[in-house]
Order: structure tokens, then C-alpha cells, then sequence
């Protein structure tokens, strides 16, 4: 699978388990940490681990793909897996709005989910 395809699996993965507010953003031209990264919100520190784990399992199985890091971060406010081409972040709203990732990596182009979002078969 190539990383676009990978981080459009991971927000579908989030999408099926509620997730909020998610977006993938192409970052290949501004840094060399990753070509995706995948932005979501929980809304609590429970809803952001079964986030996490709803990616894991999707990429693994569709994929093959594990993450080389699950780090967490301020008492489960903030989640990142690391799959190397593509980072996904899984924030509480407080922590989303703190960090503003997308303010930071401003610069990067946004996907288009709408339409990748509601042909999901979740």
C-alpha cells in the first residue's frame, strides 16, 4: 500500500469508532518525519485508546502494517502511532487546540475525506 493509502485506511479506522474532527494532510514536501499525518480527536482519554487501537488492528490486518511507536503523551490526552510514512495523532480537545497541528503544518495539503469518509464500509 502506498502512505496515502495507509493514512486513508487509519481516518476510515477513526471514523468507525467516532472519531472527531479528522484530518490527513500531505507533509512529504515539508518535512522528511513523514508523507501523511492523520489528526483526530477523542472525546475522552478511553474514546482516544480505542481510537488508537481501532488503527492498529485496521492497519495490521488490511495492511500488514504495525507501528514502529505508540507513544502517549499528558495522561492520555494525546496519542501518536508512528507507521514511519505516516504519523497519526489522536488528541483530546484540549490538547488538539494546544498543539494546533494543523496551524503548525499549515503548509501541508489537506485530503479531501467527505466523500472517502461516507463510502467507508465500516
Amino acid at each position: 500500500m502506498t502512505p496515502k493509502e495507509i493514512a486513508i485506511l487509519a481516518a476510515k479506522a477513526l471514523d468507525s469508532k467516532k472519531g472527531e474532527d479528522i484530518k490527513v494532510m500531505e507533509v512529504t514536501a515539508l518535512t522528511t518525519l513523514a508523507d501523511y499525518f492523520v489528526i483526530c480527536t477523542g472525546a475522552s482519554s478511553t474514546q482516544i485508546n480505542a481510537l488508537c487501537d481501532a488503527v492498529e488492528e485496521r492497519l495490521e490486518k488490511e495492511a500488514e502494517e504495525k507501528p514502529l511507536h505508540r507513544e502517549g503523551h499528558r495522561g492520555g490526552t494525546w496519542v501518536l502511532l508512528d507507521y514511519g510514512c505516516v504519523v497519526v495523532h489522536v488528541f483530546d480537545n484540549e490538547a488538539r487546540a494546544f498543539y494546533s497541528l494543523e496551524r503548525l503544518w499549515n503548509d501541508g495539503i489537506p485530503l479531501d475525506l467527505g466523500e472517502v469518509l461516507e463510502k467507508s464500509e465500516i
